[in-house]
């Protein structure tokens, strides 16, 4: 019998996969939506970038309003903000206006502000045990919008003739107002989070300086935040350079497809596997992957090749974020859970919205291989860091044990 967070997790599963539906409308459109209207090419990439830099502006405030508010109400004002940035994306196509599309996908940023911290409600709720298990299980929301996200972009591309990929986010605008739905209908705040409880463990807060320099924290932003950026770096480059080299739309949104699948289908084994193996194998294979995606970019062109680099890239970002999560959830007090995450999601995205801003530059200056290159001396860092978090823990235990 599942037990009151597993129930709660499902829910925000639920939730996932809404706002993952609408992403990857986003994901899969944005990209071309804004070589049409830009006025400088270049600048194509700018709309799906101010997803994240939104996403980074909000992140600090998001987590505020959860801890005063309470996270169904917070939850609730994400999916209104992808309700109103969908209908705004529309007018814009309509109009022909590039600066109103950008307030349009901007707003989608302020709901994935919100929608980032629904593994960690999941998390925080879940006994320590089980983290793994409610952080994959809230993932696997991802796993049927990730097959039909695409499919739905390129079926109601030409649902609002003449206006070319506007029906596309009048549906973007439908999942946020199913996700407000879900969420007045389903989800419960559990009673350990409620607004003003009691920090549940009786310990005092840290100073955030002491928090965010403990080697567990660090790891958890190497391998969130760092893989993160990486993958979004290669997956906004991604439409754009495979059209450039020869395959179809429909292709692209394809690659697109597999790449989200390669997210979040892992997540209904990676809490497993990260019980079964710990957590220094799965990050480490994570890193792995990610790398390998970016080596098989720069062997080929050809769609194969397309198809396994995504592929590879998004199992890598799964394991290496359900990892770092579980991190992150045991990073901090119960007192210390508001700033703490406040202070990894708002680097985490910050991190992701300078890297999708450089995608489109890079792209356009150097091309497909420059983008694959530049990320391999950071996944060697996110390594570097991991590596130095089993170092401390090592220690740790070696010192308890003779202690």
């Amino acid at each position: 019998m599942a037990t009151p967070a597993m129930r709660q997790a499902r829910v925000l599963a639920l939730c996932q996969a809404l706002y993952t539906a609408a992403l990857s409308v986003d994901l899969t459109l944005t990209g071309l939506v804004g070589y049409t209207l830009a006025p400088n090419k270049a600048l194509a990439t700018l709309p799906f970038a101010l997803i994240t830099v939104a996403s980074a502006l909000t992140a600090i405030a998001a987590a505020f309003v959860i801890e005063r508010f309470g996270r169904r109400l917070a939850f609730s004002l994400g999916g209104l903000a992808c309700a109103l940035g969908g209908l705004v994306s529309v007018w814009a196509i309509h109009a022909h206006h590039f600066a109103a599309f950008c307030a349009g996908t901007a707003l989608v940023g302020v709901f994935q502000a919100f929608a980032r911290f629904y593994r960690l409600a999941a998390a925080d709720a879940a006994p320590a045990p089980d983290k793994p298990r409610a952080i994959s299980a809230v993932l696997t929301g991802g796993v049927v919008a990730a097959v039909c996200g695409p499919a739905i972009a390129a079926w109601s591309a030409d649902m609002m003739q003449p206006l070319p990929f506007a029906g596309s986010y009048a549906v973007v605008a439908a999942f946020g107002v199913l996700t407000m739905l879900v969420l007045a209908l389903g989800y419960r705040e559990p009673p350990s989070l409620a607004p003003g409880t009691a920090a549940s463990d009786g310990l005092p807060a840290r100073p955030l300086g002491q928090i965010v320099r403990q080697p567990v924290f660090l790891a958890a932003f190497a391998n969130n935040g760092i893989g993160n950026a990486v993958m979004m770096f290669i997956m906004t480059a991604t439409p754009i350079a495979a059209v450039a080299c020869q395959h179809t739309i429909g292709q692209g949104a394809q690659i697109i497809e597999w790449h989200l699948v390669g997210m979040y289908a892992p997540s209904f084994f990676s809490g497993w596997l990260l019980q079964r193996f710990g957590n220094p194998a799965m990050l480490a294979t994570g890193i792995a992957l990610s790398a390998l995606a970016a080596v098989v970019a720069l062997c080929s062109t050809s769609l194969p090749a397309f198809y396994v680099a995504l592929l590879c890239l998004g199992v890598g970002w799964n394991f290496m974020f359900v990892g770092g999560t579980t991190l992150l959830a045991g990073s901090y007090r119960t007192a210390e859970r508001a700033r703490t995450q406040a202070a990894s999601e708002f680097s985490t995205a910050l991190l992701t919205a300078l890297a999708t801003l450089a995608a489109g530059q890079v792209l356009h200056h150097w091309g497909w291989q420059a983008v694959n290159l530049a990320v391999l001396p950071a996944l060697g860092l996110a390594l570097a860091v991991t590596l130095r978090w089993q170092f401390h823990a090592r220690r740790s235990r070696t010192m308890a044990a003779a202690a």
